[in-house]
């Protein structure tokens, strides 16, 4: 008679679900704090926003992107456990499938309520109308963008939607591709550069939230459904870790070709200077050492925690996730102010 194999070690910590919920909590806190700090300060005479949109619109913007993020996670997280074996992936491949339908329609409504929040910021004192916020979608650049995410989101949950009925029958590529195109008009609501260099800078910026969303998604993702998982821990966070390391260093570099960029071409505004004197400086050097502050919890759970993972031991990657992803949110947090701030 033959005799079942020990179950492998769990590894240590109270829930996948805190990782979600640390970046989740990190990323509105930073966007409303770095947002407050650097609000333009009232004139005498020109109307100024509500606290409703004042504190609405960064933290709607930074809701849009958690469920960005979590829908790219969500879509990634097939692919890192492979085909090979349905009969263990697949118990949890139908808890992820619904949510990210979920998270696609999260997305959807939060661009379409981050187009009526600036609505409402360039009409101060105003309730929004249709016919304002269609003004707004038709003559502004980030609006339409945000009507472009929205739409690629919707078809993101149409896909899942088809994913859930028929499995991994729906190519997972399609799945990462719709997610990840959905993030390129993201960038054109933050600040646009009119020179010869648009578009190596716009490309530089669609490269880093593509990277961020890819990595932060991906990270949560995988602790929070596997970590309880070792044997399948065991073979998505080394893929997953590979996917990690190329983030990281498109996400260094983009980053600060987006800021440093940005600054330098921008009419009026002087290098180095800049970097000390002006809201948008001050935030990208904040955020650069938050990404900055990543490099040593990533490479700890690469180097460190990856190997005893791989050979069954328990660790404590939910705390050192936890930690990673909360300066990951810190980060997204930052990146909502910066796209409202004033570069001169």
């Amino acid at each position: 008679m033959s005799v079942a194999a020990p179950p492998l070690p769990q590894t240590r910590g109270t829930g996948g679900r805190l990782p979600a919920g640390a970046f989740g909590v990190c990323a509105v806190a930073a966007a409303v704090a770095a947002s407050s700090l650097t609000a333009q300060e009232s004139v005498p005479g020109i109307p100024m926003p509500g606290p409703v949109v004042a504190i609405g619109l960064p933290v709607v913007r930074a809701l849009l992107d958690i469920a960005a993020v979590a829908l790219v996670g969500l879509s990634l997280l097939p692919k890192l456990l492979g085909f090979d074996a349905p009969e263990r992936t697949e118990p949890v491949l139908q808890r992820v499938r619904p949510l990210a339908v979920t998270a696609a329609w999260a997305w959807a409504i939060c661009a379409l309520l981050t187009i009526v929040f600036q609505t409402a910021e360039l009409n101060p004192g105003v309730v929004p109308t249709f016919g304002m916020i269609a003004d707004y979608v038709d003559s502004v650049g980030t609006g339409q963008g945000l009507l472009f995410s929205a739409a690629c989101a919707l078809a993101a949950a149409g896909i899942g939607l088809m994913a859930v009925r028929f499995g991994e029958k729906v190519p997972v590529e399609l799945r990462i591709i719709v997610a990840l195109f959905g993030l390129l008009p993201i960038p054109v609501t933050g600040h646009a550069v009119n020179s010869i260099w648009h578009d190596p800078i716009m490309i530089s910026m669609e490269v880093h939230v593509m990277g961020a969303a890819a990595w932060t998604g991906g990270l949560i993702v995988t602790v929070a459904f596997l970590a309880r998982h070792h044997d399948l821990l065991a073979l998505a966070l080394p893929r997953f870790s590979k996917i990690a390391t190329i983030c990281l260093l498109l996400v260094s570099l983009s980053g600060l070709i987006t800021g440093l960029g940005t600054m330098a071409l921008t009419p009026g505004v002087t290098l180095p200077e800049a970097i000390v004197t002006s809201d948008y400086g001050l935030l990208v050097v904040a955020k650069a050492a938050l990404v900055a502050l990543l490099v040593p919890l990533a490479a700890h759970i690469r180097f460190r925690l990856l190997p005893a993972i791989r050979k069954g031991q328990a660790t404590a990657l939910i705390g050192w996730t936890v930690a990673e992803v909360s300066v990951m949110g810190l980060a997204y947090g930052v990146a909502v102010a910066i796209t409202r701030s004033s570069i001169a």
